[in-house]
C-alpha cells in the first residue's frame, strides 16, 4: 500500500487534514432526538424556478417542525456554467418568503452563520481532498488517463451495441493500472481524472428505502464514477454530495425525483466510506394541466416555472407558500381550515403524504387561494402590499395611491368589512384594473358603452333626470336605493325583478338597466363592487362631472 500512499501524496501533496482530522472539526450535531437536519443546496448554474422553491419549502418545514437545523449550501464546483445574478436571487427568493436559513454563507454581503462551514462548495476544496486523497491511498480511486477521444469512442461503441454507458469492466482501461505507473505518466504532465474504483456487481440488487416511494430495490453501481478531474482539481457533484452531507450532518435529503437514477452511485460512496446515509425524500414531478393533457411544468414553456413570475405579478408571500404546501401533503387543506391562523411551519409534514404520481400545480387554485388571503386583509394592509409591489413594478400607479392614500384605502375597503367580503383580485397586479376608475388622473378620456340597453338613446335621459332630479351626496343607501327605483318607473323601465323577467317586452329595461346605466357613467364598467359605495367615496363634485361630461 506504500505505492498507494506515494500516488495520494503526488496528487495532493499539500493535504495534510485527514479524514479523521475533519471528523473531529465537524462533530455530530447537539440536536434533541428527532431533530432534521435539512439543506437547500442549489447549483448556481440557472435561477430559482418553482421546483427549488418547492425543495426550500419543504427543507425548511421539515426542520422547524422537529426544532432542528435548516441550511443553505452553494454547489458552485460547475464555474463554466455560472451565472451571473443567481447566487444574489436565491437569497432574495428565500428571504422575499420568509425562508431563512439557520447556516448559511453570503459572500456578496459577507455574512455568514454556522459552524459547519464553508457553505460553498469552491472554498472547501481541502476537505474534498482528503477524502479523496484517502480513497486513492487506499486503492479505491485511481487516476484514468482516457483522453475525451476515447471516452467518446467509447461511448459511440456502447451506443452500438446497446450496451450501458460508461467506464466499468473492459472499459475501465486504467483501473489496474499499478501505483508507480501511474505516478510516471503524472509527472510527465499528463491530464487525468480520478475515478472510483467501483466495488459494485451490476447483477446485484440492494434495498432502498424513500420516504416518498416507500421501499425500492436498484442494481449495484459498477460504473468508476469520476469524482475529480485534474484541470480544475474540483469534485463531481455526487462526491460533494457525499462529503458535504457527512460533515455537514444532514439527516434528510429533499431533492427532486429525476435524482433518483442516482441513488445507486450515492448508495455506493456512502458505503465505501462507512458513513450513514441520510434518509431520502425525492419529491414527485411538479405538474399542470395543459388542455386536457397533464405534463411536467417547464421552465422553456410557462411562465409560473420561474419564481420572477409570482413576484412580478404581485402574489402575498402568504398564498404561495399555502398553494405550495397544499401540493405537498395532501391533509394540508384540511388541517388549514381547522387552524386558520396558524403559522403552515406547525402543520406535521409527513413525506407518506406525497403524492409519488406527481403534484398538480394548478394556477386557478393558487389564484383562489390568494383571493381568498386578500379579502380577509384590512384595507391597510392591501393598502401596504400594493404599495410595497407598485414601487418596484408600477411606479407611476405608486406615485398616485401615495398622493391618494386615504382615499386609496377607502376604495379598497368597499365591501370588505361584511361577512362575505368581495373577492376581486388574486395579485397586487390586478388591482389597478379593479379600481383604476377611481381616480381623475386615469378617469379622463374614459369610453362608455351602453349598448347594454335595449334603447341606447335612454342613457344620457336616465343620468340627466337622475343628477337633476333624485341625486344627493348626502342619501342614505334606503333611500337611494328607493330613488332609484322611482327613476326606473319614470323612466318607463320596471322596477320588479320578477315582473320584468316575467314579461320583458312590456317594459323598456328593469331597475338593473337602470343602476348600470349610472355605473357605466360613473366607472365604464358593468360589474363593480357596491355602487352606492362608489357614489359616496368620488364625493358630491366628482360624480356631478362625470356626469356631465355624458350629459353635456
Amino acid at each position: 500500500m506504500d505505492d498507494y500512499k506515494k500516488l495520494a501524496d503526488l496528487i495532493f501533496p499539500n493535504i495534510n487534514k485527514s479524514v479523521a482530522d475533519y471528523e473531529k472539526e465537524y462533530p455530530e450535531r447537539n440536536l434533541k432526538e428527532g431533530a432534521k437536519v435539512t439543506r437547500y443546496a442549489p447549483s448556481p448554474t440557472g435561477f430559482m424556478h418553482i421546483g427549488n422553491f418547492y425543495s426550500s419549502v419543504i427543507n425548511y418545514v421539515l426542520a422547524k417542525q422537529s426544532g432542528g437545523v435548516f441550511f443553505l449550501r452553494n454547489e458552485d464546483t460547475d464555474s463554466s456554467r455560472e451565472l451571473s445574478g443567481a447566487v444574489e436571487y436565491i437569497r432574495h427568493v428565500l428571504e422575499h418568503y420568509h425562508i431563512n436559513p439557520d447556516e448559511y454563507e453570503y459572500r456578496d454581503i459577507n455574512k455568514e452563520a454556522g459552524n459547519y462551514g464553508p457553505y460553498i462548495q469552491s472554498e472547501r476544496k481541502d476537505i474534498y481532498h482528503a477524502f479523496i486523497k484517502e480513497l486513492v491511498s487506499q486503492g479505491k480511486a485511481y487516476p484514468c488517463f482516457l483522453t475525451q477521444e476515447e471516452m467518446d469512442e467509447i461511448r459511440a461503441t456502447q451506443t452500438a451495441g446497446k450496451k450501458r454507458i460508461g467506464i466499468y469492466g473492459k472499459y475501465a482501461k486504467y483501473r489496474d493500472l499499478s501505483p508507480v505507473d501511474a505516478m510516471e505518466r503524472i509527472k510527465s504532465g499528463e491530464k487525468y481524472t480520478v475515478r472510483l474504483k467501483s466495488s459494485g456487481n451490476f447483477f446485484n440488487k440492494f434495498k432502498f428505502n424513500d420516504l416518498v416511494f416507500g421501499e425500492m430495490e436498484f442494481p449495484e453501481n459498477d460504473i468508476d464514477i469520476p469524482i475529480m478531474k485534474s484541470s480544475n482539481l474540483l469534485p463531481t457533484y455526487h462526491f460533494a454530495h457525499l462529503v458535504d452531507d457527512h460533515l455537514m450532518r444532514t439527516t434528510h435529503v429533499v431533492r427532486g425525483q429525476e435524482w433518483m437514477s442516482s441513488v445507486p452511485v450515492h448508495y455506493e460512496l456512502f458505503k465505501t466510506f462507512g458513513f450513514k446515509m441520510p434518509k431520502y425524500i425525492h419529491t414527485p414531478l411538479i405538474l399542470k394541466k395543459d388542455g386536457d393533457k397533464i405534463r411536467k411544468i417547464s421552465k422553456r414553456l410557462d411562465p409560473e416555472a420561474r419564481m420572477t413570475y409570482y413576484e412580478e405579478k404581485g402574489y402575498p408571500v402568504y398564498s404561495l407558500i399555502e398553494a405550495i404546501m397544499t401540493i405537498a401533503n395532501s391533509n394540508y387543506e384540511q388541517w388549514r381550515e381547522g387552524h386558520p391562523d396558524a403559522d403552515f411551519t406547525e402543520f406535521e409534514f409527513s413525506p407518506k403524504k406525497m403524492s409519488s404520481a406527481g403534484a398538480l400545480f394548478d394556477l386557478d387554485k393558487l389564484d383562489n387561494i390568494s383571493k381568498n388571503y386578500l379579502s380577509k386583509l384590512k384595507a391597510s394592509e392591501v393598502f401596504d402590499g400594493l404599495d410595497e409591489w407598485s414601487k418596484i413594478y408600477d411606479t407611476d400607479f405608486n406615485a398616485l395611491i401615495n398622493k391618494h392614500k386615504d382615499y386609496t384605502i377607502s376604495v379598497l375597503n368597499i365591501e370588505r368589512e361584511q361577512k362575505k367580503p368581495r373577492k376581486d383580485f388574486a395579485c397586487f397586479s390586478e388591482v389597478k384594473d379593479n379600481i383604476w376608475y377611481m381616480y381623475n388622473e386615469l378617469f379622463d378620456g374614459a369610453i362608455f358603452d351602453f349598448s347594454f340597453l335595449k334603447h341606447e338613446e335612454d342613457a344620457k335621459k336616465i343620468i340627466s333626470t337622475y343628477l337633476n332630479e333624485y341625486f344627493d351626496i348626502n342619501d342614505d343607501k334606503d333611500t337611494w336605493f328607493n330613488k332609484i327605483k322611482e327613476l326606473t318607473e319614470k323612466m318607463g323601465y320596471c322596477s320588479n325583478m320578477k315582473e320584468y323577467k316575467e314579461n320583458p317586452d312590456n317594459y323598456r329595461g328593469s331597475t338593473a338597466d337602470i343602476s348600470n346605466v349610472i355605473r357605466v357613467a360613473l366607472t365604464t364598467k358593468l360589474t363593480t363592487p357596491d355602487l352606492y359605495e362608489i357614489i359616496n367615496i368620488l364625493g358630491d363634485a366628482e360624480v356631478r362631472a362625470r356626469f356631465s361630461k355624458i350629459c353635456g
